[in-house]
């Protein structure tokens, strides 16, 4: 088993993750375990760009029609017509 030695923590920080341990039941070592486990299970998911995520949550939002690449282009003012 690895071992951590974690120097100049906040004292805030070390408040919050003892009360959070409380608030869970666990040692506050424990709830480090916890924390590290749970983050390192989140980094092995893709990462998916911007545009691919937006696309994603509007795919059922009906717009059929292609959007222009702006990749490379100068940002410009929105046009609005009356």
């Amino acid at each position: 088993m690895a071992q951590f030695v974690v120097r100049d923590l906040e004292e805030e920080v070390k408040v919050r993750l003892k009360r959070r341990a409380a608030r869970h039941g666990r040692s506050m070592e424990e709830e480090i375990r916890h924390i590290l486990r749970n983050a390192a299970k989140e980094s092995g998911r893709p990462i998916h760009s911007l545009g691919s995520r937006i696309a994603a949550r509007f795919a059922g939002a009906g717009l059929t029609t292609d959007l222009p690449e702006l990749r490379g282009q100068a940002p410009r003012s929105a046009e609005f017509k009356p």
